[in-house]
């Protein structure tokens, strides 16, 4: 799980950025942390680069079960 220190740096939201899942392999819509809605591993992704893939990076021990990013911490810029 992602954890922080200061609260003042991070802000709530219900953008419809966190609601869905991608594949592993496919494309960042956004820049954040990404979990694993299966096991729980966390990456780190910029907007535009594919989202770790099953292997050397993120593994599942059945390679049945797909991985499901989610973005749980997106990136703001101003």
């Amino acid at each position: 799980m992602a954890t922080y220190k200061n609260p003042s740096y991070l802000q709530q939201s219900s953008h419809a950025a966190f609601d869905g899942t991608k594949r592993a392999g496919d494309a960042a819509p956004y820049s954040g942390i990404y979990r694993c809605d299966v096991c729980g591993h966390e990456a780190v992704s910029t907007a535009g680069h594919t989202l770790p893939p099953q292997g050397k990076e993120h593994t599942h021990a059945n390679y049945l079960t797909p991985i499901a990013w989610r973005l749980i911490v997106a990136s703001a810029h101003t």
